[in-house]
């Protein structure tokens, strides 16, 4: 067996898994809506009387962000993301993001399409990265949104 470097060998390039050196991070692809707040867990943190005043839309949205950036992690396309996919935690997450975007599409309007501009891209990064992609239209979420 050859004398390698681990640190110089990158198994998602011989897998072809999104994001390795021989194609690019789907994560760069994934349109973050402006939300204002600063970290994940801001919501957390806000008093409960801020948060009662924070408008429903902005409650939405940063459920949608939380969603999104945690599939992404599931994934394995965030630079922290889990090294090797978890792609049943994953599909959880997609269609819970699936499940709030076309319940609340009517209340969002314009300012939901970053929410479904990131589900699309999700759920193309999951069937990339399945060894046995689901058919069209069975994928995480996919039966939700029309």
């Amino acid at each position: 067996m050859p004398d390698t470097d681990p640190s110089s060998v990158n198994v998602a390039d011989d897998l072809g898994i999104p994001g390795s050196a021989s194609s690019p991070h789907p994560i760069a692809g994934i349109p973050l809506p402006a939300h204002g707040f600063e970290s994940l867990d801001s919501l957390d943190s806000l008093p409960p009387r801020e948060l009662a005043e924070t408008p429903a839309t902005e409650v939405i949205t940063r459920a949608g962000v939380l969603l999104m950036s945690a599939s992404a992690e599931k994934l394995g396309l965030t630079p922290d993301g889990e090294p090797h996919p978890d792609l049943d935690e994953a599909r959880r997450l997609i269609t819970a993001l699936a499940g709030l975007v076309a319940a609340t599409h009517e209340y969002l309007g314009e300012q939901g399409l970053p929410l479904r501009d990131g589900l699309k891209t999700l759920q193309r990064a999951f069937r990339e990265a399945s060894s046995f992609p689901d058919e069209p239209g069975h994928g995480p979420g996919e039966k939700l949104i029309s």
